[in-house]
């Protein structure tokens, strides 16, 4: 198990060399210059812009520029944000633990809807339940996010009046954060109806995230199920009278776990990338949000280590993926 550790370690390394080029030069072709956007709509002398841009590093070669930003990674600084003045780290730090509750809700939403879902689709293939399931799949998968988000917003706060429009919790309550997660912080308050607060805001950007990750994993699990039901091992459990639920749930799931598994982590990356518009739209304090502001204010430390820290939690989750296969099928370890 070492062994494969190690080996997937050593592409991480190269793979997060290559990501720190791409985030590098992703800021640097976006346009408009951040020293102007900084100097305001007055403008600002000849001087003061040169002052400026020795100030920030933007007048030193680009090949200074990126050395300096890696040593500076290795040595875990990330740069000081333009506009707050404030280490892009701690930044990160804050605002992180909001959009991992929200993707941990969606990822729970989506497995937990879309698994059994597809089982049951490919259990009663042709059935009227596989239809409207590989339909509904199809209609959440096609449907954009913010589009969706608008929709939710517009049916269930604006007109059912059931759910709170933005924000993590009722300006009602008010505590020191202590973790970072909503909920968490909320149950260890003892307010009254903080956590209920909590889960309630949770309930429209969980869905709005969730939806396309639910269809992936629903459309995936059917396939998988129907290419392990139709093979021997699961005939002959089946002729020695074995539960239907045994068949499914041990013989049939788990050798059809690996595409599942796999769909699921590569999700993360959608969740990540959904994360942007769903904390927009529903001004949720998270990673997404923060990101799209420093796009707008061109705040080149806070979007290259946004970029870079986002894709480092997405190449670690596709590592802990792998070690999953292992464990699932430890053949996969000896290859």
């Amino acid at each position: 198990m070492l062994r494969f550790l190690f080996r997937r370690l050593a592409v991480v390394i190269p793979t997060f060399i290559g990501i720190t080029i791409v985030a590098f030069a992703f800021v640097r072709v976006l346009p408009g210059d951040p020293v102007l956007l900084l100097a305001g709509e007055r403008g600002v002398s000849p001087e003061r812009y040169q002052a400026l841009m020795a100030q920030f590093g933007f007048d030193r070669p680009i090949w200074v520029q990126y050395w300096d930003y890696l040593v500076g990674i290795f040595q875990g600084d990330f740069g000081t944000s333009i506009s707050t003045k404030r280490p892009v780290i701690r930044d990160f730090l804050t605002l992180f633990p909001a959009t991992v509750e929200l993707s941990l809700f969606a990822t729970l939403f989506a497995v937990l809807v879309g698994v059994p879902a597809g089982i049951l689709a490919a259990v009663r293939r042709g059935s009227w339940f596989d239809q409207v399931t590989m339909g509904t799949a199809l209609v959440g998968y096609s449907m954009p996010i913010f589009w969706l988000g608008l929709l939710l917003i517009i049916l269930f706060s604006g007109v059912l009046g059931w759910t709170p429009v933005s924000g993590r919790i009722s300006l009602m309550y008010f505590f020191p954060p202590v973790t970072g997660f909503m909920t968490i912080d909320a149950l260890l308050s003892g307010q009254k109806g903080a956590l209920q607060s909590a889960l309630h805001h949770l309930v429209l950007p969980t869905v709005t995230l969730g939806t396309i990750p639910l269809a992936v994993i629903a459309r995936q699990t059917r396939s998988a199920m129907l290419e392990v039901l139709g093979d021997d091992y699961v005939r002959t459990a089946r002729s020695k009278g074995l539960s239907p639920l045994r068949v499914i749930g041990l013989h049939a799931f788990r050798n059809a776990m690996i595409p599942v598994v796999t769909t699921i982590g590569l999700q993360v990356g959608v969740m990540m990338a959904g994360a942007i518009l769903t904390e927009t739209i529903f001004s949720w304090p998270g990673i997404g949000k923060w990101m799209i502001d420093a796009i707008s204010r061109r705040d080149y430390p806070v979007v290259q280590a946004g970029l870079l820290l986002i894709a480092v939690v997405i190449m670690f989750v596709n590592l802990f993926v792998d070690l999953l296969y292992g464990l699932i099928n430890p053949r996969i370890r000896h290859q």
